[in-house]
């Protein structure tokens, strides 16, 4: 069985019509967005972990481990640390020394596909 027909002819339509009246999307003038834009999430709690590295054992072995034990990481030395926030990798960094504490500098955010 053939579904064969025919197609209209376009010829003598506007080609430049996009069906959104005399202005475009592409045209539409956009604001740019600040900080300020973003002030009703700026109260909302979020979880913050930097992972230094990570290190798989038996329990037998971890129960035996006491305070000043040394736990290998696989890591190295200066190599960069992930951040997460809310358990989602968002970057990697570097840890530095502030006036006597811990912190963390990014050094590269990574792009989520969601």
């Amino acid at each position: 069985m053939s579904d064969n027909f025919s197609l209209p002819q376009l010829n003598g339509i506007d080609s430049s019509f996009d069906g959104l009246g005399s202005e475009s999307i592409r045209e539409a003038p956009t604001t740019p967005k600040s900080a300020s834009d973003l002030e009703q999430v700026f109260d909302v709690p979020v979880v913050v972990s930097a992972v230094l590295g990570s290190s798989r054992m038996p329990i037998g072995d971890l129960l035996r481990l006491q305070a000043g034990a040394v736990l290998e990481l696989d890591r190295k030395v200066g190599e960069a640390i992930d951040i997460f926030v809310n358990n989602r990798l968002v970057a990697r960094g570097e840890v530095v020394l502030v006036e006597e504490r811990l912190g963390v500098t990014m050094t590269e955010i990574i792009k989520s596909d969601h």
